[in-house]
């Protein structure tokens, strides 16, 4: 009877030791940045953790300037590849660096190299146990003169619905969301959720800053709330996992 215990015990403790953990592979928009302190500049994964219970471990591998090409030749897949086990998360979200034309390290097809490489991960990603999420990349602010905001991604985005709809792949649509949270906060407001700053105004940016695709730590805090709400809307275990 007491072996019998222990060995519940100890059973016990590796199923409440093991963790789910979520890889996030993409660029920029995602990445987490040096000297988080005093660097306004933060991507969305930076700051997800909070929302997840202890019982969720957040490693994210996305790096600026990469694009699926890059990512793969690289070798941060294979990287992420030889960690990733059974009940783990991949979040993908790449394009921004994939529209690219002049850089042939980066540019892909979207509907040849770029489709090709989303369906790499998301099958590297089963053949290990675990569940990819797709995501469409992050709108820039980009504003015309009328107010009306203007799509900048091109077929990218399009290519991840479809990729995502033909792979039967759980797809949060980041382009569309984050399209409604730049019109909620308006022309203006929308400055709020990038680095906008005049020279001077930070010491970070002694120079001044104007970048309409980058987050602030406000913007990065809007999408990652925008990712937790629509994760609660699949059927993933994922969720119970969001405090």
């Amino acid at each position: 009877m007491k072996i019998n215990w222990i060995i519940f015990l100890l059973v016990t403790t590796s199923c409440l030791a093991q963790k789910t953990t979520i890889y996030s592979i993409g660029d920029s928009t995602m990445a987490n940045k040096v000297n988080p302190t005093e660097n306004p500049e933060h991507g969305w994964v930076q700051v997800l953790s909070p929302f997840f219970t202890s019982n969720v471990v957040i490693d994210n591998r996305a790096v600026n300037g990469r694009s699926t090409r890059s990512f793969i030749n690289e070798n941060r897949w294979d990287s992420v590849c030889k960690t990733l086990k059974k009940r783990d998360y991949v979040f993908i979200q790449f394009g921004h660096n994939d529209q690219k034309a002049e850089d042939p390290k980066r540019y892909t097809n979207p509907h040849t190299a770029y489709r090709q490489n989303l369906i790499k991960f998301v099958l590297d990603t089963r053949a290990k146990g675990a569940t990819p999420i797709l995501f469409s990349s992050i709108v820039r602010r980009n504003f015309n003169d009328k107010g009306a905001l203007i799509d900048s991604h091109g077929e990218y985005p399009m290519e991840a619905r479809l990729v995502a709809q033909e792979y039967n792949v759980p797809f949060i649509d980041l382009q569309y969301l984050t399209e409604q949270l730049e019109e909620a906060y308006g022309v203006e407001g929308s400055k709020k959720l990038h680095l906008h700053f005049k020279a001077g105004e930070i010491p970070y940016y002694k120079e001044g800053k104007d970048d309409d695709t980058h987050l602030s730590e406000l913007g990065a805090t809007e999408v990652s709330k925008l990712v937790i709400a629509a994760l609660k809307e699949t059927d993933l275990d994922l969720k119970k996992q969001i405090k």
